[in-house]
């Protein structure tokens, strides 16, 4: 009998998660039925939205069940098959992550291209990731040629991207806020940022102003809180805002109170509109020409923080969630 080690969510979180909060175990897998395969995971991902799944809340995906095995987004490999669609070798894309080994019907694996990409792409810049930034910019912001464009959680996982796809859009000026001086200069050196500032240096809304003396056009937010309100001061007559994440209050235990700012809503006519990357899956095909075409000839660029070993999977969680990822965050089994 083959088994897997995977990791459960045991209790719910209420704030910050701990490791008290999982557990790692045992699965026996049975062996396969037809039009299966078994895949031994090489890269699982592991993203802020998860945090979310952890309560028991309705969202727009359910919550992790308690003493279930979680899932997320991984790459591997086929080792076994009854699936002609999908033989031994195969390289695919799923969403049975959290574990070493998946196993399931053929259906719920994609597989991937022939590329000499290497495979973990394919949960950072060239997958979801990479979607979620194109998809805010073009579908929900609107970028236009010659936008300023303000992007928060600069150096993560999607925000890495965003400041290269904008870039690639037509944006006249792109800015970046990132958690440290590391950071901030990465964003300026490596990833084409025109300028970067540390949040933890001075207030956002201080900081935002000083180095967008004409204003912004776009606002990418990935964090929330006192950057949104920041972003909101600084806005122009028809701007646009893509409200992805708020990493900032995911486990906060208190209310927070909303931007004082709300008004310029009104005043400016802006937009503020959030979404979900699974609603525009029909953008995939387009995101994907462009973005093999940019990663393969080094027009765009990408990170990866990576941890080793599936037991270190909880590790690389709350690592992320501290910001101590630059890039995309990995766990490699």
């Amino acid at each position: 009998m083959t088994t897997s080690t995977q990791i459960q969510l045991t209790t719910r979180p209420v704030g910050s998660p701990t490791p008290e909060n999982f557990s790692t175990v045992s699965v026996e897998l049975p062996d396969l039925g037809p039009d299966q395969v078994r895949v031994r995971n090489e890269f699982v991902s592991v993203d802020p939205y998860m945090r979310g799944r952890m309560n028991d809340t309705k969202s727009y995906v359910p919550p992790f069940g308690l003493d279930e095995t979680m899932t997320g987004g991984a790459v591997g490999r086929v080792v076994e098959s009854t699936a002609e669609s999908l033989p031994v070798g195969t390289a695919v894309l799923h969403g049975l992550g959290w574990r070493d080994l998946a196993q399931g019907p053929a259906a719920q694996f994609s597989a991937l291209p022939d590329t000499e990409l290497p495979l973990s792409v394919f949960l950072g810049a060239a997958g979801m990731t990479g979607l979620t930034a194109y998809a805010g910019l073009t579908r929900i912001a609107a970028l236009k040629k010659g936008d300023v464009v303000f992007i928060s959680g600069a150096a993560g996982a999607v925000g890495s991207i965003a400041g290269q796809v904008a870039r690639k859009l037509g944006a006249s000026r792109v800015i970046g806020s990132a958690g440290s001086a590391d950071k901030v200069a990465l964003l300026k050196e490596k990833y084409g940022y025109d300028d970067a500032f540390n949040y933890k240096d001075a207030p956002v809304r201080r900081q935002l102003r000083d180095v967008s003396p004409e204003g912004i056009d776009v606002y990418f937010d990935n964090v929330g809180g006192d950057h949104l309100e920041a972003a909101l001061d600084r806005l122009t007559t028809g701007g646009r805002a893509a409200l992805c994440g708020a990493i900032s209050q995911y486990n906060t235990t208190e209310r927070t109170p909303g931007p004082d700012n709300m008004a310029n809503l009104v005043t400016r006519s802006l937009k503020l509109e959030g979404f979900i990357v699974g609603q525009h899956q029909d953008l995939q095909p387009e995101f994907a020409e462009k973005m093999t075409g940019w990663l393969t000839d080094g027009s765009v660029v990408f990170d990866e923080t990576v941890v080793d070993g599936i037991d270190h999977a909880v590790e690389a969680f709350l690592t992320m969630m501290a910001g101590g990822n630059t890039g995309k965050m990995l766990v490699r089994i």
